[in-house]
């Protein structure tokens, strides 16, 4: 992410105040992830994982009551 961030404060260069730094930087950091799915798509490469470690460790993943 940093790298993404510095490539485009390099490509603009100049900022006339804080805001368009700021905006600037937001940019850079929503096109990383413009759909906002990044996190569900996070948890469907672990269900298979997550799945043989609930097998293999029985009730040690999930929250039981008390």
């Amino acid at each position: 992410m940093n790298a993404r961030i510095r490539r485009a404060v390099r490509a603009r260069g100049h900022f006339p105040n804080e805001a368009a730094a700021l905006k600037c930087v937001y940019l850079a950091i929503m096109s990383l992830d413009p759909t906002g799915q990044g996190r569900r798509r996070w948890t469907m490469r672990w269900k298979p994982a997550l799945n043989a470690f609930e097998m293999t460790f029985e009730g040690r993943l999930t929250a039981t009551p008390k």
